[in-house]
């Protein structure tokens, strides 16, 4: 470190370069793509639970039931991180 002459202040020194926190999306995209959610989320639940009363009677498999169930589970986690 080189001495300065007396009666000079020290060189400033740049701060680190912090990075910025990214920006949250505004708050109408975030109302419209939790409304999305919701809808697509509580479809998906119905077409699960009438799919399942129907294969529990023999007239479709569990394969669409089961879809649809993941489908609104995925929404639903995707909600609550949309509202957070």
């Amino acid at each position: 470190m080189a001495l300065e002459p007396v009666g000079t202040l020290p060189s400033c020194v740049p701060m680190s370069d912090i990075a910025r926190r990214p920006k949250r999306p505004p708050r109408r995209v975030r109302e419209q793509r939790a409304y999305q959610l919701v809808v697509a989320g509580s479809g998906a639940a119905v077409i699960a639970v009438a799919g399942a009363v129907l294969g529990v009677v023999g007239v479709i498999g569990f394969f669409i039931p089961a879809v649809a169930a993941v489908v609104a589970i995925i929404c639903g986690a995707l909600f609550n991180r949309t509202v957070r």
